[in-house]
């Protein structure tokens, strides 16, 4: 029986942002109760995020939309009510936590609400080290959050809800920017916060592997933002599955992976969640039937064979490689992010910098690419030193995408920043080749329209295309499928592909381990600011220990698969 008052009430509620066409969401009503835990599932440009903006009343009081329906938290209408009266009844984590951070100290961020709350001073100071505890963030108490790792920043913005005490709490991708600890860290606090059962969350998420053990109901919007599956979100994901990837919503996976061996003859009933589950699946196919269990891909080879070939590629890069670093030393504020780096990337490979929070991933790949210059001769990209380079002559020959798309837009529409390199090189035919890669990253309908106002999906395709359209013979994306669907990272992967195919070298950051395995040719593990490890992807995903020594854990579903001696085709 459901409660006569729940937390949020969300009726027939359509929005429209100041340039858009069509509402997005569109229609949507529905409740949530108390002790639920509610995973928002959507196409990216569905509304998702939009969606989340309402529920708190940043929509229509601070942002520029138009809205139609009611949303009510804990009886209040938002569309009546402040944000800041609103923030007792709901607590918001934004997909960039960089948009809330406002003080100098880790300690004085997350206690930043309560005070305006005017709480007395004992209940602010309990409430801060409890949610700083939580996250693992109380021994950095006294630092400045600019001082923190991108995931580290999220997890202050996961603590600040928790310190609010509100009765909801939204959070869009709370778990994009951490490691596989941060992860369970994240999720064991959130799981604590509804253990009670007088509070609840709503959850954007497209990490759905760590998800599937917490939440308790999905929503599902389609590409128009309407909500086509609302219910158990076991019995969602398992009803739905085919229609889900249709749709390009990210599904766990192990899902995948079984859909995908489903079509190779495998029989699933019911379509597993999880990896254990996926085991269990194939080992039952596998004693009922044991002639049916074949592996797919290229056949396995003798161990001679794998070294001689990885010693070969060893070889070929120390040769000809196109990105080079030696002694990379790279320095913030006196401390030392990275410490003697040696690398050498090949042409036309596909490198994954991979390490837990705080190891460097970013500063690495900004200074071989020159956003952030290194010292000067130690890192060469196709024969410059970008830590000499002019801007013109490095972007011509590496392009980047940030971590946060936001940062790199300059223009006031889709098409001008597209066409703004172009332009700068005076490049023929900007019109076509904009038109292009308008299409190719399913942005036409957004030529018009400012790059700040695109959903957070559609902002990192336009960052990736500004990066690809002058066609630079090294790209390199730090988390380059954050605030993607799954159709559209897969399209961004296939591109990726194609690219190496063509002679581009592509160097990533991701925390996505089970995207390093399935698409990346080489490795590169950071700890601490130091080289853990380095290799073909292939040689490092034998050796569980290696992840292990450098704070991550191997993939579930990679182990699953192995132990079973299957390979998943794409």
């Amino acid at each position: 029986m459901r409660p006569s008052a729940p937390l949020l009430s969300v009726r027939e509620l359509s929005l429209t942002h100041a340039d858009a066409a069509h509402p997005s969401p569109r229609d949507v009503t529905f409740d949530i109760d108390p002790g639920e835990v509610v995973l928002l599932l959507g196409p990216s440009g569905s509304g998702k995020s939009t969606l989340t903006l309402a529920l708190n009343g940043l929509i229509p009081h601070a942002l520029p939309a138009t809205m139609a329906g009611t949303v009510e938290a804990g009886g209040i209408d938002t569309a009546a009510a402040q944000p800041a009266t609103l923030s007792t009844h709901v607590a918001m984590v934004f997909q960039d936590p960089d948009a809330q951070i406002v003080t100098g100290t880790v300690y004085d961020e997350v206690a930043f609400g309560p005070e305006n709350l005017l709480l007395a001073l004992d209940v602010v100071q309990a409430r801060v080290e409890a949610a700083l505890r939580r996250v693992g963030l109380w021994d950095r108490r006294d630092e400045n959050p600019d001082h923190l790792s991108g995931g580290g920043r999220q997890r202050l913005a996961i603590a600040c809800a928790l310190a609010m005490g509100s009765p909801l709490i939204v959070l869009d991708e709370p778990t994009a920017n951490l490691d596989p600890q941060g992860i369970d860290d994240v999720y064991a606090a959130l799981a604590d916060v509804v253990a009670a059962g007088d509070r609840a969350i709503l959850l954007v998420e497209h990490n759905l592997d760590a998800a599937m053990d917490f939440v308790t109901r999905t929503i599902v919007l389609d590409r128009e933002g309407r909500v086509v599956f609302d219910g158990p979100a076991a019995e969602i994901i398992r009803t739905h599955a085919d229609e889900l990837v249709g749709m390009g919503v990210w599904l766990p996976a192990a899902t995948l992976a079984a859909l995908r061996l489903r079509d190779q003859g495998f029989s699933f009933d019911p379509l597993p969640l999880t990896p254990d589950e996926l085991g269990t699946a194939l080992a039952e196919d596998a004693a009922s039937s044991p002639s049916a269990r074949s592996t797919t891909g290229t056949p396995p080879r003798s161990t001679s064979e794998e070294l001689r070939d990885e010693r070969g590629e060893e070889k070929e890069r120390a040769t000809e490689a196109i990105i080079r670093a030696r002694g990379l030393t790279v320095r913030r504020r006196r401390t030392a992010i990275l410490h003697g780096i040696d690398l050498d990337l090949a042409p036309g490979s596909l490198t994954a910098i991979v390490g837990a929070n705080g190891a460097g991933k970013t500063t690495l790949i900004q200074a071989l690419a020159g956003v952030v210059p290194p010292p000067r001769g130690q890192v060469s990209v196709d024969g410059i030193d970008p830590g000499t380079a002019s801007p013109r002559d490095l972007a011509a020959r590496i392009g980047f995408v940030f971590q946060n798309p936001e940062h790199q837009f300059i223009a006031h529409t889709v098409f001008d920043e597209l066409a703004h390199g172009l332009r700068l090189r005076h490049v023929p035919e900007i019109a076509s080749r904009v038109e292009e890669m308008l299409v190719r990253f399913g942005l036409e309908h957004k030529a018009d329209v400012h790059p700040f106002l695109l959903s957070g999906g559609e902002k990192r395709r336009l960052s990736v295309g500004t990066a690809l359209i002058t066609r630079p013979r090294v790209l390199a994306l730090d988390e380059p499928t954050f605030g993607q669907d799954r159709a559209r990272a897969a399209e961004l992967l296939d591109l990726l592909q194609n690219l190496r195919a063509e002679g581009t070298t592509i160097v990533i950051v991701t925390h996505d381990l089970q995207l390093v395995a399935e698409h990346s040719t080489h490795v590169v593990m950071l700890a601490d600011g130091r080289v853990r490890a380095s290799g073909p992807t292939a040689s490092l995903f034998r050796d569980q220990q290696l992840f292990a020594d450098a704070g991550l854990r191997m993939p579930a579903l990679q182990r699953v698969l192995a132990s079973a001696g299957l390979e998943v085709t794409r």
